[in-house]
């Protein structure tokens, strides 16, 4: 009796991968999470006298370190030990530290108002006790600031050792904010109005929250778009392929709502390296099978629920406005759609429709690249659970 083999064994071999990637994740998530460089969450509170607050929530000792967007990983950066250090002190030891440095954190951010750069106070330090070492440690800067009278517009703009910003900017006594973005180091956000007794119109808020879900996926989504090139490689046949993409866009629309909501929450240390486990197993999926399983519109749904978390913690971040919440939640997933939708079509007419077909198309197309995802999705699972120290 011959041992498991043939279809039955390549499925134990995938199968036994995506449980070692679990674990791995399981193990090595709490290590993690305590190196790993999260974007500032920052909300700017706008007062109808032109007073500005400015509450930032970051990791404080990556800042004193010197460790911004350019690493990743805290355990990457030449001051990675000043960085466990500063971890080590109290709140009062490392509120001290920070009002010191407080001409570099005022320094890193460039707030203009209209076409003139403002001064930023420090108001305050707030310092939580370090008692998960397990997790990076976030403190809350308040910095104060005015806008000068029929000022219209604020541009916000931080350096790579300030980080990324999730960027907010909400009325004075409302909770939910009107303006919301995930801003790149060095780079400007767009205008934000003051005119706090204005209301976005409807298109403008569909307008931004379709621009924000597209951009998520093209250009800033490479896993998703190594996932969506994924399920395309199998068959780039039109009808198996809307199946299949009809299949994610209906699981992670589920995830994205409930999440959006509040309903669901799972930390981004566990599901970011899910959704590079989910790669993997695409890719394996087409290097050990020729055709289409009844089966994969199901995996691809439950990998569609994973990537649909992912999605939520990027609304999340930069929040949603104060009214029209659903139009926004629509909006971001239409984005998100025409985001996956450019990149089918891209690999349809530049691959599919001309050489789909071809007898060669296997050999010299889908297995060359479906290597090439699994590598690379490979090497962010294991950097993200903190297996992998480059």
């Amino acid at each position: 009796m011959s041992i498991m083999h043939g279809a039955a064994g390549r499925r134990a071999v995938r199968f036994a991968l995506l449980i070692w990637m679990t674990l791995c994740i399981v193990t090595h998530v709490q290590t993690s999470v305590a190196h790993e460089i999260q974007p500032a969450v920052v909300e700017i509170e706008v007062a109808s006298n032109g007073a500005l607050k400015i509450n930032a929530r970051l990791n404080l000792e990556a800042f004193l370190a010197d460790i911004g967007a350019d690493h990743a990983d805290t355990d990457d950066a030449p001051t990675a030990a000043l960085y466990d250090e500063l971890r080590q002190l109290e709140p009062e030891a490392l509120a001290h530290r920070a009002t010191a440095a407080a001409g570099d954190l005022t320094g890193a951010i460039t707030l203009t108002i209209d076409d003139t750069v403002v001064p930023l106070e420090m108001a305050n330090v707030d310092v939580p006790a370090n008692s998960d070492t397990s997790a990076a440690r976030q403190s809350n800067i308040l910095l104060k600031s005015v806008a000068p009278a029929g000022a219209e517009t604020l541009v916000w703009k931080a350096s790579s050792r300030f980080g990324v910003t999730a960027l907010r900017v909400r009325r004075d006594g409302e909770d939910r904010p009107y303006y919301g973005a995930l801003i790149n180091a060095n780079t400007s956000s767009d205008p934000v109005s003051l005119d706090i007794t204005a209301e976005q119109t409807l298109t403008d808020i569909v307008v931004r929250y379709v621009v924000s879900g597209f951009d998520h996926i093209v250009p800033k989504g490479l896993d998703h778009i190594l996932f969506v090139i994924g399920i395309f490689l199998l068959s780039p046949r039109l009808r198996p392929l809307l199946i299949q993409i009809s299949s994610f866009t209906i699981a992670h629309s589920i995830t994205l709502a409930l999440g959006a909501l509040g309903i669901l929450s799972i930390p981004g240390a566990i599901v970011e390296p899910l959704i590079a486990a989910s790669i993997v197993f695409i890719a394996l999926e087409n290097l050990m099978t020729t055709r289409l399983h009844t089966w994969r519109p199901i995996i691809i749904f439950a990998f569609g629920l994973l990537h649909g978390l992912g999605f939520a913690s990027v609304l999340g971040e930069f929040g949603m406005p104060t009214g029209d919440f659903i139009a926004a939640l629509l909006a971001f997933n239409v984005g998100v759609e025409l985001g996956q939708l450019a990149v089918i079509a891209v690999c349809y007419l530049t691959v599919g429709y001309f050489f789909g077909s071809k007898p060669w198309y296997r050999r010299f197309i889908v297995v060359p690249a479906s290597i090439a995802i699994a590598t690379i999705a490979i090497f962010w699972v294991l950097d993200r659970t903190g297996v992998l120290v480059v």
